[in-house]
């Protein structure tokens, strides 16, 4: 339950600007996970959230980024917990997952930072990796199979 709570989590604060702990809570209620204050602060404290600036005044969580594929304890159970396989299309890798971790999936690969990696868009169980070259999408499917331990 707590990784798929996590996993929720940052997959709601990549769809949704939000700026309170509060606001976390419901819409992880609406989304099916019931959760306490002290159980949202557990979860942003070891899922490495912070809060920036949105450019509207107000504050918003984020995933705080570390070195290029620094892999924090949290982004690589979900990578290897969702992941099942990928395959290049030109310059665009695809990643199958396991149905329903897919936003959760892409969300990690994007907390890593992973060099050539453009932006991942996400569907149910596949998600699709816009890569800048086509050379690119071989370093990158490296990059992935090493964090997989592969």
């Amino acid at each position: 339950m707590k990784l798929s709570r996590q996993s929720k989590i940052i997959e709601l604060i990549a769809e949704h600007e939000v700026e309170t702990q509060e606001e976390l809570a419901e819409l992880l209620l609406t989304a099916g996970y019931p959760v306490t204050q002290a159980t949202i602060s557990r979860d942003i404290r070891e899922l490495n959230l912070t809060k920036v600036a949105n450019g509207a005044g107000k504050q918003k969580y984020i995933v705080l980024r570390g070195q290029e594929g620094a892999l924090p304890e949290k982004y690589a159970r979900i990578l290897k917990d969702g992941f099942v396989s990928m395959d290049m299309a030109g310059n665009i890798l695809v990643v199958k997952t396991v149905s329903g971790m897919a936003m959760a999936v892409a969300a990690a690969i994007d907390a890593i930072h992973i060099e050539g990696i453009v932006g991942c868009i996400a569907g149910d169980d596949t998600i699709m990796c816009a890569v800048r070259t086509v050379q690119e999408v071989k370093k990158v499917t490296k990059k992935i199979s090493k964090l997989l331990g592969n």
